[in-house]
């Protein structure tokens, strides 16, 4: 298969740019798969299609700020995105512009507060820093750091009041009343610090509505996937069989093991929260579904023709064209019935991609 089997045009305007007004208020298109129809409700009605004895999961991987600004030594202003330890005080990185992120430059962080070296050049285009022994990093990212809201969304993302006055976010701004992107760009669930990306199916969940869902009978389980920057890395190559994904962290609790083993050997189903959920139960089954709890790297790339082992239902927002994670829905439903369906979502203006809305593939 080629990318270009899984393109589509969007109009721009229909690229969610802030969250909704509510949560829960998203709306939610229903794909049915056995007889290929679909419905338009609200977010809010999921419990309709809940029943008890359903397992749902859930990524509970928390996004920290980890967009951080300043300038190389010599004045010249550079951008980084941390992604992950690296072990001995150093993380991976992706820094902009790359070129100058020469092995031993320089670079001076939030407002002075944060100085690092680079100290390697990693694969992925990823540069390796080394940040002093005794900084205090968690401080740094809470007071300077920027959520690392996906590249089309155009516009600034929240900051703290703390930044320079000229950073921040215009006052009386939509978002504002809204809240901030520290709050929206996050699950209200999430608690395990991490992920560089949103679990953005997630977004549209209220603690009330998981109350109604739990009150159905339903089990609610976590499980941890800290989403990289490969969630939005594009697929380059011609053939789609021949990209490779960059791993991602994942852990399963035993006790969210066992509550999908218990469903599978009584044959209720497994409910997946987001495409960052499937990537992580997919990675930890076996080949008769039997799952495994504890932590791992998954690189899983879910394209047409792959056996689901584990996941019954999905829950997922829209998708960009020819991305990873339009081929892994095309793999749980069939191409031609998301193709439908994105159609159909185009034409009654649904919002698209993180902040937009909702998709459940039965």
């Amino acid at each position: 298969m080629r990318p270009s089997d899984f393109d589509y045009q969007l109009p721009a305007e229909l690229i969610a740019q802030e969250p909704a007004t509510e949560r829960d208020a998203s709306r939610l298109l229903v794909l049915h798969r056995g007889i290929n129809r679909t419905e338009h409700r609200t977010f809010s009605d999921l419990p309709e299609y809940l029943r008890a004895g359903d397992v749902l999961i859930l990524n509970d991987t928390k996004v920290i700020p980890a967009r951080l600004f300043g300038v190389f030594e010599g004045g010249k202003s550079v951008e980084v995105l941390l992604v992950r330890p690296a072990g001995d005080g150093s993380w991976e990185a992706l820094v902009k512009p790359a070129k100058p992120a020469r092995v031993g430059r320089r670079l001076i962080l939030a407002c002075g507060r944060l100085e690092v070296t680079v100290v390697a050049q990693g694969i992925y285009g990823h540069r390796v820093l080394r940040l002093p022994a005794d900084v205090d990093l968690r401080t740094i990212l809470q007071s300077y750091g920027v959520m690392p809201l996906p590249p089309y969304i155009k516009r600034r993302a929240e900051r703290r009041e703390s930044r320079a006055e000229n950073d921040a976010e215009p006052r009386g701004s939509r978002l504002s009343a809204l809240g901030s992107d520290r709050e929206r760009y996050q699950t209200v669930y999430a608690q395990e610090e991490g992920a560089v990306a949103a679990p953005t199916a997630g977004l549209h969940f209220t603690p009330g509505l998981l109350d109604r869902i739990r009150g159905l009978g339903v089990r609610v389980h976590p499980v941890t996937l800290h989403v990289g920057p490969g969630t939005f890395q594009p697929v380059r190559v011609d053939e789609v069989s021949r990209h490779r994904m960059e791993p991602e962290r994942y852990s399963i609790p035993e006790e969210s093991a066992h509550a999908i083993k218990a469903a599978r050997s009584e044959g209720r189903r497994v409910i997946a929260a987001g495409t960052t959920t499937v990537r992580t139960l997919e990675h930890a089954a076996g080949e008769d579904g039997t799952l495994r709890a504890g932590e791992a790297e998954t690189d899983l790339f879910i394209t047409p023709g792959y056996r689901f082992r584990v996941v019954d239902a999905l829950l997922t927002n829209f998708h960009l064209p020819r991305s990873t994670l339009l081929m892994l829905v095309s793999a749980f439903a069939g191409l031609e019935p998301i193709q439908r369906a994105y159609a159909e979502a185009i034409a009654l203006r649904y919002r698209f991609y993180s902040y937009g809305d909702a998709m459940l593939i039965l």
